[in-house]
């Protein structure tokens, strides 16, 4: 053993658990680590960003993408307070990452001095771990733990907060082990209660969702569906678990949720959720499953022992991973009654139906657009949104076809959609990235634009611009029609703006002019927009701002 600075351990560290994709915007809180990664720049990539919500997020992108934790790096005070976005997206969808922190050093603590916070009150309730570490001789074990932590369990978001000291401080000091993958299997007797629910369900569905999942699991998941004929539906932004044009998929169980899909959910007399916290919007407002009681028998299966029972006192509460668990249920025989097949079948229509075509006011139609990327597109396209009613086509219309082809935050933040579509382009360079986003959601981590010049991240940048907030302003056309106050947005010339930073641009102002956009897009090699001006009275599928305040 050799000494090595803080930076330099931190840093060999990483390599030891595989790291070799990193975010960040830099700060003199951490040169040392700076320096380490240097060292070792054909190793780890990485990627400076244009600012620290836009680091984090693409560090939680690539989380989802891998299954392993995301890495973000940035300085102290503003740093940390910028990232705080996606570490709570992170916290929220499930997603493990470690967000390294710049921190002032020990001799200055407790002071107030440039730029400090305690990072653990700040965190403590946003992440699964927040620590400082305080001896350079530990550093390998603190790394160690954040590994394990994130990834184990219900996933989620480490914080460790880095003090200058620590970081300079020189120390010998063996390496950690690299982390381990950590399963919990359903136990015989659950199972076997699983078993007889399943022999005796009449109208049994299917809802996938949360984290944990791998392409393995996916594949088991479909299996246990086409065996017993069971219908299936994806929790909110988890459509990409089950593959959309498959005969057994029944929808998206979220957000705007299709009425005959939530009236299917609630007469089920079995509910088998694997994996997903059945939170607020997968529940529409725990009303399609009711707390804490269901009418539904209930089996809840979740990789964090503290969520079962949290809401929902479920029939049956199953304490397992989704590779474990997903592995069993492939296995089983035909269990389910001949009585099911015919409720595939039904499900499917209904989600079919719901796709149908919708014409909106205005020369550009959402609902072709949707076809032509579904038509353009590879089938392992991956599509990243943020918030706001544009993402409703999405959901609603697009059909994603594989694992990890959606990135969208549970949490519901906007601004995610550009940086998610870098960091996952950043991860996986031969795959097509559309990043879908409204006109407010882009303009919040717009500046991204450079880090994909500077990168040669070739995404496609899809802006939706009404010229407004615009689920803020259906809302308040509903609860206060006509007094429009505070929603109403002046937006730049968005295709000249990318163009301004070395990105193609072009704006569409009809349905026919898209196709052709989309296809120089598609082979342009470089960071492409495309600026969609859209009728602001098209404000969701099913009705205009006019429609809705005059309901109001």
């Amino acid at each position: 053993m050799k000494p090595r600075n803080g930076g330099q351990i931190l840093v060999d560290q990483l390599l030891i658990h595989g790291a070799d994709l990193a975010f960040c915007v830099p700060g003199e809180s951490y040169l040392p680590v700076l320096d380490a990664l240097y060292a070792h720049r054909d190793r780890i990539e990485l990627i400076t960003c244009r600012h620290e919500s836009g680091a984090a997020n693409m560090a939680e992108a690539d989380g989802k993408m891998t299954g392993r934790p995301g890495l973000c790096f940035v300085t102290r005070g503003p740093g940390a307070t910028n990232a705080s976005i996606g570490v709570h997206t992170a916290f929220q969808d499930s997603t493990p990452m470690i967000l390294f922190i710049g921190q002032v050093g020990n001799d200055f603590v407790e002071r107030e001095a440039f730029q400090e916070i305690d990072y653990r009150r700040m965190f403590g309730q946003m992440a699964k771990w927040v620590a400082q570490i305080d001896r350079a001789d530990r550093i390998p074990e603190f790394i160690a733990h954040a590994y394990q932590v994130a990834t184990s369990g219900r996933m989620g978001p480490v914080v460790l907060a880095l003090p200058e000291d620590t970081l300079g401080a020189s120390a010998t000091v063996a390496d950690a082990r690299a982390w381990q993958r950590v399963e919990s299997a359903p136990t015989e007797e659950a199972m076997m209660r699983l078993t007889g629910m399943l022999q005796h369900a009449e109208r049994p569905f299917v809802i996938a969702g949360g984290g944990g999942w791998n392409a393995a699991s996916v594949a088991d998941l479909r299996q246990f569906s086409e065996v017993q004929h069971l219908p299936v539906g994806c929790a909110f932004r988890f459509q990409d678990l089950f593959d959309n044009a498959h005969p057994n998929y029944a929808g998206d169980v979220g957000i705007g949720i299709n009425p005959a899909l939530a009236a299917r959910i609630r007469d089920a007399d079995l509910v088998l959720a694997i994996g997903p916290r059945l939170g607020e919007m997968t529940t529409s407002g725990y009303s399609v499953i009711e707390a804490p009681v269901p009418r539904q028998k209930l089996v809840h299966v979740h990789s964090g022992p503290e969520e079962l029972g949290r809401v929902y006192q479920a029939d049956l509460m199953i304490h397992a991973t989704m590779g474990a668990f997903a592995r069993r249920l492939a296995a089983l025989p035909r269990l389910t009654p001949p009585s099911v097949d015919a409720r595939v079948g039904a499900a499917r229509g209904e989600y079919e139906a719901w796709q149908g075509r919708r014409q909106v006011p205005g020369k550009v139609q959402m609902w072709d657009v949707m076809q032509v990327l579904d038509r353009m597109l590879p089938a392992d396209a991956i599509l990243t949104n943020g918030a706001g009613n544009y993402a409703t086509w999405l959901h609603r219309f697009h059909r994603y076809r594989g694992f990890r082809t959606q990135l969208a935050p549970t949490s519901g933040a906007m601004g995610y959609g550009v940086p998610a579509a870098l960091g996952a382009k950043a991860r996986d360079r031969g795959r097509t990235v559309v990043a879908f986003a409204g006109d407010g959601c882009f303009l919040m981590t717009a500046q991204e634009l450079a880090t994909a010049v500077h990168h040669q991240l070739a995404v496609i940048f899809i802006v939706v611009n009404n010229n407004m907030y615009g689920t803020i302003r259906m809302h308040q056309e509903r609860e206060f029609p006509g007094r429009v106050h505070g929603t109403a947005l002046t937006n730049p010339d968005f295709a000249a703006f990318a163009r301004s930073f070395g990105v193609e641009g072009e704006i569409v102002e009809s349905t026919a002019q898209f196709e052709p956009a989309l296809a120089r897009a598609l082979s342009a090699g470089k960071p492409s927009l495309i600026e969609i001006r859209l009728d602001p009275e098209a404000i969701t599928p099913n009705a205009t701002l006019s429609q809705i305040r005059d309901r109001a």
